[in-house]
This record gives structure tokens, sequence and C-alpha cells, in this order.
């Protein structure tokens, strides 16, 4: 272990950054294979997030997953600058960031862009996605039943308009590289047609109850990086994106076991699994974010232990997304496209 970290950051025992695995987009450019989630799910203050980045740098993440919609970008921008000042370079972080629903316009992309930018304090993210493919608001902290008015299925021709401008903050060099999130097999044919500046990566719920085999392969095989979010079953999600019928993997006697064999918690198990499987979890944690760190590290689960993750999918999505539906009558598996077609306006 190796001590990283400066002024204000108190690093202890350290993973040495430069042996985290890495993950090579279609660019050639590499990223970290674990990130830092930044969510706090709603009941995790600004502040405390802030504290939490701070607390993973020192603990060896170079990986933060950030967005406008989560409203902590620019105590987190506070919280960059002071790990660069205490000696880590630019170059070795690795800082994504989203567009929100409101900002899908043509004249909103840029602008928005740049917002993010000045709130974390920087001069280019890494990672530039489009949150959600849907151009639908919410307020913050809305209950499952939330409807905007103003609210759109998705239009290829309109995501495309969106498209463009997130491919000219690429040519204006204020992004690295740009991607998709919560996106669905058919969506992603379209755009993979259309774009001139491809996907790098698609932003999904990824965890052992739900694996998206065949999205994850499809993202695979054209290039694409999935980056997986919820990766334990995300236990501090908001109220309004919980369901009777949710499981916890965590709670799985299969990952149970395999904890208890390699004498670690439930979630680093998923974590380990995540990340031997080919994708890149974003845990946030505010206490154990150390931990799922070593763990990636650690012994590797065995060939037989990722086999038997593999029979435990429950294809439980717990991010149903129901306030992005666009019309009265719906289920929320209509933003999914279940049957293979994007679901008709």
């Amino acid at each position: 272990m190796q001590q990283h970290g400066g002024p204000g950051i108190s690093a202890g025992d350290s993973v040495d950054p430069a042996l985290v695995p890495r993950r090579t987009l279609s660019s050639g450019a590499t990223m970290p294979a674990i990130g830092l989630g930044t969510f706090g799910s709603d009941h995790v203050s600004a502040a405390e997030v802030a504290e939490v980045v701070k607390g993973a740098a020192a603990a060896g993440y170079r990986h933060f997953d950030c967005a406008s919609v989560y409203r902590n970008e620019a105590e987190i921008g506070a919280s960059i600058e002071e790990i660069l000042c205490g000696g880590i370079r630019r170059e070795d972080l690795w800082i994504t960031s989203k567009l929100w629903n409101d900002k899908h316009g043509e004249d909103d992309v840029i602008a928005s862009c740049r917002q993010s930018l000045s709130d974390l304090g920087l001069n280019y993210l890494d990672l530039y996605l489009v949150h959600w493919p849907f151009p639908n608001f919410h307020l913050p902290g809305c209950d499952v039943t939330s409807r905007s008015p103003d609210a759109r299925p998705y239009i290829h021709a309109n995501y495309m308009k969106t498209w463009r401008k997130m491919e000219e903050l690429v040519d204006m060099g204020l992004v690295g590289h740009i991607g998709t999130s919560n996106m669905t097999i058919p969506k992603l044919k379209l755009v993979l047609r259309d774009a001139r500046i491809k996907p790098a990566v698609n932003e999904m719920e990824l965890h052992p109850h739900f694996q998206q085999p065949e999205l994850f392969h499809f993202a695979l095989e054209n290039g694409i990086q999935p980056v997986g979010y919820c990766p334990i079953g995300s236990p501090g999600r908001p109220e309004r994106d919980r369901t009777s019928e949710d499981t916890a993997p965590t709670q799985d006697p299969v990952i149970v076991r395999i904890a208890e064999r390699h004498r670690i918690q439930p979630a680093v198990v998923c974590i380990k699994w995540a990340v031997q499987r080919g994708q890149t979890p974003i845990p946030f944690s505010a206490h154990h974010y150390r931990a799922n760190l070593e763990g990636v590290m650690g012994d590797p689960l065995t060939d037989e232990e990722m086999r038997s993750i593999a029979t435990i999918d429950r294809n439980c999505r717990l991010i149903k997304g129901q306030v992005f539906l666009w019309k009265e009558g719906q289920m929320w598996e209509d933003l999914w496209d279940l049957n293979g077609e994007i679901t008709p306006p």
C-alpha cells in the first residue's frame, strides 16, 4: 500500500491507483474499472458527499461519477480543488458528469456542460453523458406518481439533435468522451447508426439480481463500455424507487455464502463480481468506499463463484423510471422497450 494525499487529506493506507484495473475505451483511452458514484439518494447532503470524495481520493479512487441533477457539483468541485492541491494530477483523475433531462434543447447542451465544468472547477470532463433518453423534467424529491405536463417519448430525431451538440463538446475540447445512460438496444442501434462520434459508454443498472446480459453483451460487442450503477442493489435509493417486488442482492444466499468464504461483506462480493465480469461499477458509500476498493484488489472470485452468481439473475430492475412516462395509462416497462422495439408515442 502507498501513501497518497496532501494538505487537508488524511490518506492512511491507500490502494495504489496504478494497480486498479482499467477499461480501454474505443478511443484507446483508459478509465479506472471502479468509480465512486456521487448521488446522495436525497438523504446524504452535498457537503457530506464532498467529504466522501476527498476521503475516496485519499483511499486511491481516481474515477468520480457526477451529474448536475445531484445538486452537489459545486461542493465536489471544492473537494477536487483540494485533491489537486494535494499533489494528485488532473490527468490521473477520471471525472464524469451528465446532461439533465430539461437541457436536451440544442441551445442548452453546451451551456449545461459549461455550468458543470464551472461548478466542478475543471476545464474539461473526461466523460459527459446524456443522463436519460427522455427530455422529461421532474422536480427534485417528487414521488413516483409525478408527471411532467411537457413529457415526451423518445423521438430519435430529437435525441440526435442533442447528440450533435454532445459531439460538438468533444470538438471544442470541453469533453474527452461522450456516452449514453439508461438506453436500450433498439435506441442504441439508432444512435450507433447515426452518430459521428459513437458513445464510449452506456451507464445502466447492473447488479447480480439485474444482470441485463443482452444489453451488456450488445454494448461490449459495439465498443461501448458498460458502466453499472446500483451495483449492490442501491439499499439507500429514494423511497419513490422502491416497490414490494424489489429484491436485495446483498441478501441473496449465494452472495452471502461467497462473502463468508472470502471474509468480506456481501456488498464487496457484488462489486468484485462487477469488475471481474467486465463492467465498471460506481458505488456510492459514505462509510465503506475503502473496503469496496480494497475488495476489488483482493483475492478474485473463482470461476465457480462467478458461474454461481450468473444463476441468480432475477431480472429485478430497481430504478424503473416511472417519473419519465409521457402519457396516462402507461406502465414503467414502456420506458425500456422490452419487446425489442422502441415503445411508440
